[in-house]
């Protein structure tokens, strides 16, 4: 991976299809964040990152970073953290986020392509687990993340949901089927997971890239629902 502060630029739908068992999946993989990263708010302000960060934070605000204080126990937007050190593991969640939003579980901090165990762009909301087991957690230009109390967030199960956003099944939408329609040519990606690991084929349940009207059940037993680059979702049935 590069070695310099800012993430290359790529395409925010890049992704590669891994085969297993029951076929082929494609799978979302941002190596990069988009340019503009930021505080997440789209000044296009780079940050420091680590503790270092949050000490330039209080005192002159300079890093772009100033409106997105975490609560106690959450993650900074823009930072890179030693997890169990700076961070504690565990699953958390990240709301409101426009292009530019990058993070990254790592298994060292080298900073190359290889240290890296799971990643993601996001837009709109997003979860995911910090393992134990992980070194480090990278997050650029993202709104805070907040931790969530066993994996669960707050709020009535809804009917309807952005095309864009992480959505936790049963808490923020409730299972059963969800159609978007109007959808551009292989811009609406959509994914059934079990986990907020984000680890490729492990973590999926299934997976599409959709054209047009897009159909999915989401089961009961589902952990998450992902969506990105799609028309909104209403439930059907």
């Amino acid at each position: 991976m590069s070695q310099h502060s800012q993430p290359k630029q790529r395409n925010w739908f890049a992704r590669h299809k891994v085969l297993t068992a029951a076929g082929a999946l494609v799978v979302i993989v941002g190596i990069g964040a988009m340019t503009g990263g930021g505080d997440g708010d789209g000044d296009g302000k780079p940050s420091a990152t680590g503790r270092g960060a949050e000490k330039k934070d209080k005192a002159t605000g300079q890093d772009g970073t100033e409106g997105e204080k975490a609560s106690k126990g959450g993650i900074r937007g823009s930072g890179t953290y030693q997890v169990g050190a700076d961070i504690k593991p565990g699953t958390y969640r990240s709301v409101g986020n426009k292009l530019g939003c990058y993070w990254e579980r790592a298994k060292d901090s080298s900073g190359e392509a290889d240290a890296i165990l799971a990643n993601d762009n996001v837009v709109g909301a997003s979860y995911v687990t910090v393992k134990a087991e992980d070194k480090v957690f990278k997050t650029q230009g993202c709104k805070s993340w907040e931790p969530v109390a066993d994996g669960r967030a707050g709020g009535s199960p809804k009917t309807e949901m952005s095309g864009n956003g992480m959505y936790k099944v049963g808490v923020d939408i409730a299972p059963g089927t969800y159609k978007s329609t109007g959808n551009k040519q292989d811009a609406c990606y959509w994914e059934r997971a079990k986990d907020a690991l984000h680890e490729s084929a492990e973590s999926i349940i299934a997976n599409e890239n959709v054209t047009g009207s897009a159909l999915v059940t989401i089961a009961p037993g589902d952990a998450y629902f992902k969506t990105a680059g799609c028309a909104d979702w209403k439930k059907t049935g």
